[in-house]
């Protein structure tokens, strides 16, 4: 257990972890790959609720349509190993915002950004609202009419469909709109970031592991590895 947290958090090669403890490299990598899907299924903590843990999307609906909570959605991306030449899917993994190649995920918060939920993990190319559409979002919103969320400009389409429960960014006036149009824009905006800030802050202490600021591992061990941070992540930020 203890070799895999430090994985986890340094991202350290498993030989000098070997050399660290007095063992064979095997033994190291055996015990990650036993400990690290155990972590990455235990789910999320809920806020004030020992023992309670949400481990899918309609948990968190679930969750906040009971407590009233209003939810914080995001992307997040992080760097991963560029596949070999020739191999299919290989454009797949570029990310249109960062050129380069890496893997994204979102990430849901409540209004005091703890961790709820991080999940639709997926290569880089693809959209973020597109990625929760495949999760089953715009049913859940349908399930659940009075749970509302925040979110940013990339999920301004979800926004349209459900204009009374998603707040995404007010679009930018034109250049020939009036001052005033423009000064209400602003602090509108302004107003939104704000309140919405806070799931950023959750990405940035996901990020303070070292594997997702950039992950120098096997691809295929990238959504374990992501899932098993954010639910220990999760167990620090619930005790807010």
């Amino acid at each position: 257990m203890i070799a895999t947290l430090v994985v986890l958090r340094f991202q350290l090669p498993h030989a000098v972890l070997a050399v660290f403890y007095g063992v064979d490299r095997s033994t190291i990598t055996r015990a990650v790959h036993e400990i690290r899907p155990l972590l990455a299924a235990r789910g999320f903590a809920v806020p004030g609720e020992a023992g309670l843990r949400l481990h899918t999307m309609a948990d968190v609906f679930a969750y906040a349509d009971a407590r009233g909570v209003e939810l914080r959605l995001d992307g997040t991306e992080v760097r991963v190993r560029r596949p070999k030449a020739g191999r299919p899917g290989r454009r797949a993994f570029v990310s249109g915002k960062m050129r380069q190649n890496t893997k994204k995920a979102t990430v849901i918060t409540d209004a005091k950004g703890r961790t709820l939920w991080t999940g639709a993990i997926r290569p880089g190319r693809m959209h973020d609202q597109t990625a929760v559409n495949t999760e089953g979002i715009g049913d859940l919103f349908e399930r659940y009419p009075t749970v509302k969320a925040k979110v940013d400009a990339g999920y301004r389409g979800l926004a349209k469909q459900f204009p009374d429960q998603v707040q995404a960014p007010p679009k930018k006036p034109g250049k020939d709109a009036p001052a005033n149009e423009v000064t209400a824009w602003e602090q509108a905006r302004k107003q939104q970031s704000s309140e919405r800030i806070c799931v950023e802050h959750a990405n940035a202490e996901h990020k303070q592991w070292r594997p997702l600021q950039r992950y120098i591992g096997r691809r295929e061990y990238y959504d374990e590895t992501h899932l098993a941070i954010a639910g220990l992540v999760s167990d620090r930020t619930s005790m807010r």
